[in-house]
């Protein structure tokens, strides 16, 4: 198997949810634990040495069978460095260019009446790290998805606010071969003007909020969660504040009300989280209380 390539295959037998493969290479590594919840299995997204480094590539490739639930979900965030902690670049490279991206690719397809759920921690880029991510979800009939896509700015405490050179990242959702949702993110670092004139830089652009994070859900399953956050959005009243809030958040449907997409920003991590678990708890049924605790703490 080549670096940094995974599959993960889970379908029903009987109530029970299996695994007819999982796999792994490094710096790419899952582990599921057993719970209790019928139906529902949970994988945990890991990378050897805490991190992903320029160079590193991951390409996982997930199948959720009929009728299967599959959480996915991190240890901490996803740490990016530019080279590996602790050792000169030219140790760890072995002839990796400096500016070398880290690369996630992600395609996921979900059969009739499945369900993914994919609930990691934020991605944390630390100083001059570059980042693409690309992630394709392909839903087949009354299929069903929950995406969640953040970041944060990096390590306030040394300075490094928004100190990364890029974030690029990609989310489709696909139905029935039809694409109804695609959303781009990209924050990148402008390279100097010459002469020099009164260039904004990403952590001007983007004070005073530490974490934005985009959040997709499509299919029959999370119609009861979508209503009350559409309603909850539609009575927000509009106008000037002061100063900024400590969250902002904004809603869209798409394709007639299947799906939607919010997005969102805070200048606490925390605060997020806490948006989400509140909003997302009429999905609690079908993950079970342990499972959702473990995503929303």
């Amino acid at each position: 198997m080549s670096a940094g390539v995974g599959r993960i295959v889970l379908g029903l037998h009987g109530s029970e949810a299996v695994f007819s493969e999982m796999s792994s290479a490094y710096p790419l590594k899952l582990l599921s634990p057993r719970i209790e919840q019928q139906n529902v299995s949970v994988v945990y997204i890991l990378s050897y040495g805490g991190g992903l480094v320029g160079g590193d590539r991951i390409e996982l490739g997930v199948e959720v069978q009929e009728g299967a639930v599959l959480v996915m979900l991190s240890q901490g965030s996803t740490k990016v460095f530019k080279s590996r902690p602790g050792q000169r670049l030219s140790d760890v490279s072995q002839g990796t260019s400096s500016d070398a991206i880290t690369t996630q690719i992600m395609d996921v397809t979900i059969d009739y009446r499945g369900m993914l759920f994919l609930l990691p921690d934020p991605v944390t880029c630390f100083a001059s790290a570059r980042y693409n991510q690309i992630q394709t979800f392909r839903l087949k009939g009354a299929a069903n998805a929950v995406v969640l896509d953040w970041i944060t700015s990096g390590r306030r405490s040394l300075g490094e606010e928004w100190d990364f050179s890029r974030y690029y990242s990609v989310n489709e959702i696909w139905s029935n071969d039809e694409r109804v949702a695609k959303d781009i993110t990209l924050l990148e670092e402008q390279e100097p003007a010459d002469p020099p004139l009164s260039q904004r830089t990403l952590a001007d652009t983007l004070a005073p909020y530490s974490c934005y994070a985009t959040l997709l859900m499509y299919g029959p399953l999370v119609q009861s969660t979508i209503r009350p956050i559409s309603g909850e959005y539609a009575n927000i009243s509009v106008f000037k504040h002061s100063t900024p809030p400590d969250l902002l958040w904004s809603f869209s449907l798409v394709r007639e009300g299947r799906g939607c997409v919010v997005r969102i920003a805070a200048k606490e991590t925390e605060d997020v989280r806490n948006w989400l678990g509140e909003r997302l708890r009429p999905l609690e049924r079908i993950l079970g209380s342990d499972v959702y605790h473990q995503a929303f703490g």
